[in-house]
């Protein structure tokens, strides 16, 4: 998904509610797109079963993710996760994005026509099942959405790393696969086999760049909080 709405001026803020309920701590990553407001936190620890609230300011933009597996080297004293690792080493992310396979709940507030529009992307491959729900929330498709399916266990050989998926894009780097060269337009970029794998698992989340049309949800700005839950009730 791209960040290219208008932004309107005005709004109030938004409050992201980041729920744990995986068996294990996550670390939550957050990454402001370019031009966006920061936020007050860019990364943290989420142990299992707790939540935080997040402000984000009027017209903000960006991507929130889980990082899995994480620990601090006892000699560097460098913070490294093997899922979503954004580089800083530390916990907080410092303007640094995920490593794919990722699962990323991307979101824009107040953009054009007066929307918040968010989705859930396994463009970037999947590393846990994410849901988005909106708490209020106005709209004929203010719903909520996600992936709901541990598409890890599932994952075809040739997309299959340790601990995560990896799309196709990541796998294979071919210009087809990631939307790029001359297939850098919705008439020359189609769904893959591996693509497809995503968008049966999980109908609602992003399988492909311009996999607009079922993926993009949006709620009228400033009707809605959002909870973001990592590791939600999975179905195989």
């Amino acid at each position: 998904m791209t960040f290219a709405f208008a932004v309107c001026a005005g709004a109030v803020s938004t409050t992201f509610t980041l729920a744990n309920s995986c068996g294990y701590t996550v670390w939550p990553g957050l990454l402001s797109s370019a031009g966006s407001p920061p936020l007050s936190t860019t990364g943290f620890a989420l142990a299992p079963g707790e939540s935080r609230p997040v402000d984000a300011p009027a017209g903000w933009s960006g991507r929130i993710w889980a990082r899995t597996l994480c620990d601090t080297d006892p000699g560097s004293g460098k913070f490294t996760c093997a899922t979503g690792d954004c580089g800083s080493g530390t916990v907080e992310c410092s303007g640094g994005g995920a490593a794919p396979p990722t699962t990323l709940a991307e979101f824009t507030l107040n953009g054009a026509g007066g929307s918040d529009f968010y989705d859930v992307s396994l463009v970037d491959g999947s590393n846990l099942p994410v849901a988005v729900v909106p708490q209020g929330g106005t709209g004929p498709t203010c719903g909520a959405t996600g992936c709901l399916v541990d598409v890890n266990a599932g994952c075809p050989a040739d997309l299959r790393v340790t601990v995560a998926c990896k799309s196709a894009c990541g796998a294979y780097g071919r210009p087809e696969d990631c939307c790029s060269g001359d297939h850098a337009t919705p008439q020359t970029c189609q769904p893959s086999a591996s693509s497809q794998y995503f968008k049966n698992a999980c109908p609602r989340a992003y399988s492909y760049a311009y996999d607009d049309a079922t993926s993009t949800f949006t709620c009228t700005s400033g009707t809605a909080s959002y909870q973001i839950t990592f590791c939600p009730s999975i179905s195989r």
